[in-house]
């Protein structure tokens, strides 16, 4: 399973670059406004710093003005992957760039079949939105699992890429289902590697240790 950074902040992306565990980013108007500053000299600097993926949102609602944001997207490196919201407009974009070779992601997914058809057109990931699909009391990660059956089915090479992650869990179940990529606020994965017992096992090793040598 793949790990990227739902970021725009490039102090979190070097830090978790540095951990080894970066395999790709994803942003979003939303993260790209947090970042402030001028966005086209953010997603340069994001697309310069990380070695996988970097999905860019497109923000038009008609196809035409989505396919001219993605030739400019695309332009800020060679592992630009452009987000596409999941409507009509959407698709009918996604269709187009498939057939151009442009790598893209499906975004605003919260259905099985909607994944379905970002699939059937040719989407590089598919972002279902599990956090959000638990905030109104349905089962993100049962949509995820249905996803994963249905591409399993008829052999679609899109890639389900777990987003709007909350908590560990969410990481948990995404291996056990087996979804190709999740993406991850910071915080969270910061999150993974802790626990209790390991800190309360490290400190009583380092007592015993200490204890040891007082001892010499």
């Amino acid at each position: 399973m793949q790990f990227f950074l739902d970021t725009a902040n490039l102090d979190e992306i070097r830090e978790v670059k540095e951990l080894g565990l970066l395999d790709g980013v994803t942003t979003n108007p939303t993260l790209m406004a947090r970042a402030g500053g001028d966005w086209r000299e953010q997603a340069a600097l994001i697309c310069e710093m990380v070695d996988g993926p970097v999905s860019l949102e497109v923000i038009a609602t008609t196809h035409e003005e989505m396919i001219k944001e993605a030739k400019d997207l695309v332009s800020f490196g060679d592992n630009v992957v452009v987000k596409l919201p999941m409507i009509a407009e959407g698709l009918k974009a996604l269709n187009e760039l498939t057939k151009r070779g442009i790598k893209t992601n499906v975004t605003l997914v919260f259905s099985p079949v909607q994944a379905l058809l970002a699939a059937k057109l040719g989407a590089t990931y598919v972002s279902p939105f599990v956090g959000r699909l638990d905030a109104l009391g349905q089962s993100g990660m049962e949509s995820v699992d249905q996803m994963r059956t249905m591409f399993d089915n008829y052999g679609y090479a899109t890639k389900i890429l777990v987003a709007s992650v909350r908590h560990p869990v969410h990481v948990l179940e995404t291996g056990l289902i087996g979804a190709d990529v999740i993406t991850l606020p910071y915080s969270t994965i910061m999150q993974l590697m802790k626990h209790p017992l390991t800190d309360s096992g490290l400190a009583s090793f380092l007592a015993d240790w200490e204890a040891f040598q007082n001892e010499k």
